[in-house]
C-alpha cells in the first residue's frame, strides 16, 4: 500500500472539509499515480470529492464506523481490520485521506507520495511527518515547481 499526498510546510492537508492548495499539476500527478488502481478514504475525504461521487478510473473504498452509510461505485468498509477482506494482493492501492485514515494506515505502507508545498496553509488536519517518523525516509524530490502562486516538489519517501 501507499500513500498519497499533498502537504503544506508543516504537514498539514486540511482546513475544515476542503483541501488547503488547488494545484493543477498536483492533481494530474494524483491522477496519473492512482488511475486504475484502489484509493481508500475516510468517508469525510469522499465527501469532499466533487459530487460528491466515486473517483472514476480507480476502485474507491470509504472507510467509515456510519451504520447504513453507502454511495454509489464505493465499496464500504467498516473497519481498518476488514481492508484485507476487500483489497487483492495484486491491486495497487493508495491512501488518499484524510487526517485519521492516515495515520492508522501510514505504517501498513511501504511509499509515500508526497507534493510538499512551500507554504503554510493554515491547515486543521495533518498528515504523519514522513521526516521525523522512525522507519521513514525521503528518498526523491524533484525539481521545484509553481503553480497558482505556490512553490512544491514531487517527494517519494521509502519506508526501511
Amino acid at each position: 500500500m501507499k500513500a498519497i499526498v499533498c502537504a503544506d510546510i508543516n504537514w498539514g492537508i486540511g482546513k475544515g472539509a476542503g483541501m488547503l492548495f488547488h494545484i493543477p499539476a498536483d492533481l494530474k500527478f494524483f491522477k496519473e499515480k492512482t488511475m486504475g488502481g484502489t484509493v481508500i478514504m475516510g468517508r469525510t475525504t469522499f465527501l469532499s470529492l466533487p459530487g460528491p461521487k466515486a473517483l472514476p478510473g480507480r476502485k474507491n473504498i470509504v472507510l467509515t464506523r456510519s451504520d447504513g452509510w453507502s454511495a454509489e461505485n464505493v465499496t464500504v468498509c467498516r473497519s481498518t481490520d476488514k481492508l484485507a477482506d476487500v483489497i487483492n494482493s495484486d491491486e495497487k492501492v493508495f491512501l488518499i485521506g484524510g487526517e485519521a485514515v492516515y495515520g492508522e494506515l501510514i505504517d501498513a505502507c511501504d511509499e509515500a507520495f508526497v507534493t510538499r508545498v512551500n507554504a503554510d496553509g493554515g491547515a486543521e488536519k495533518f498528515f504523519p511527518d514522513l521526516d521525523a517518523r522512525a522507519g521513514w525516509r525521503l528518498v526523491e524530490r524533484s525539481a521545484a515547481q509553481e503553480s497558482n502562486g505556490y512553490v512544491f516538489t514531487f517527494d517519494r519517501y521509502v519506508k526501511k
